[in-house]
């Protein structure tokens, strides 16, 4: 298991390492992104040529290590966040959460998609991108390249966005004042890595305001879990034959729950800043270890397998986010701020 874990760890230090360069920086590429990325070519070059005992350490990394790097991720976060952005944010929010999910998963159904493939690019384009997937795919306990499938969706539409509200704000084409385009950026965007390099490049009153309300879209993630854990057990249920004495358990998602503490401990202001960083940056290396390891068991034939139907899903959902995103901002934001 070591060897493994080893390998993924160097893959994770070299997506660090890439990840420093200013190139990337600028297009607000994660280390977590550039890890599933640097996982996929180990996974079609030299995944075959290396020993099987290696697997148990690669599979530890994108499961284990995965559940405590999005523990850690309450760390990013305080419930003081929620106050400052007021009720709009929170409103829409949950709008555009509930909207996203529920509406990719019904679309998924109609395009005949696979299942889970369907929910965890819902997840990953309602909330908060990589990491979101990253959380769903731990509670439904799907096969590693789903997760990535469904983590390049929401990468390439993300950036597109990243690249696109600035421009679209500074040319007068979104008739919105700066706490509105802040809601709409930050209840919009994929990634909050993706918010955080649209927002700054939008001033810092826009900026600060969609850091925030990206934030509560993340602590979101703990309800969503939840319900989808319940999902799930229903779902495994309906499909158990009345004669078989098996039936779907409810797998809780302790992760998410836990994640909700560290929130609220962060909330409270105890640790010195310092320490908080350090925390943060051990989150990000775990949770880039976890994109490796499930970029190592996707090779090309398995995104063949996936087909076109996860980037149809992952289109209708950015089309709804950038036109009612927008009008829940122009036009519902106002009710309450």
């Amino acid at each position: 298991m070591l060897h493994g874990i080893l390998l993924i760890g160097l893959f994770s230090c070299a997506a660090f390492y890439i990840g420093s360069a200013k190139i990337f920086q600028e297009l607000s590429f994660s280390p977590m992104i550039i890890g599933i990325v640097l996982g996929m070519l180990y996974a079609n070059s030299l995944r075959n040529h290396l020993p099987e005992t290696w697997v148990p350490g690669i599979q530890f990394c994108s499961k284990k290590l995965l559940r405590l790097g999005i523990i850690l991720y309450g760390f990013r976060l305080t419930f003081q966040d929620i106050v400052e952005v007021g009720l709009a944010g929170i409103i829409i929010d949950a709008i555009v959460v509930a909207v996203t999910v529920i509406g990719g998963y019904w679309i998924g159904k109609a395009l005949k998609m696979d299942r889970d493939i369907a929910l965890l690019t819902s997840v990953g384009s309602g909330i908060c991108g990589a990491a979101a997937v990253l959380g769903a795919e731990a509670t439904i306990r799907t096969q590693p390249y789903k997760t990535a499938v469904a983590v390049a969706t929401v990468v390439i539409f993300g950036t597109i966005s990243m690249f696109i509200y600035p421009i679209a704000y500074r040319a007068g084409i979104l008739d919105l004042d700066p706490q509105q385009m802040g809601i709409y950026a930050g209840s919009t965007l994929h990634e909050v890595a993706h918010a955080v390099g649209a927002g700054n490049a939008m001033g810092a009153e826009i900026s600060n305001a969609t850091i925030i309300v990206k934030m509560i879209r993340v602590m979101l993630l703990v309800p969503v879990l939840l319900v989808l854990a319940l999902w799930v057990a229903a779902q495994a249920r309906k499909n158990t034959s009345a004669g078989s004495a098996q039936k779907g358990k409810l797998a809780i998602p302790w992760f998410a729950v836990l994640f909700l503490v560290v929130i609220g401990f962060n909330s409270l202001d105890l640790l010195p800043h310092s320490v908080v960083e350090v925390i943060n940056y051990i989150c990000t290396f775990l949770l880039t270890m976890a994109m490796v390891a499930l970029g190592a068991e996707t090779s090309i034939d398995k995104f063949r397998k996936a087909g076109a139907k996860p980037f149809v899903l992952a289109f209708i959902l950015y089309v709804w986010l950038l036109g009612g995103g927008y009008l829940l901002a122009r036009y519902v934001s106002p009710l309450f701020l």
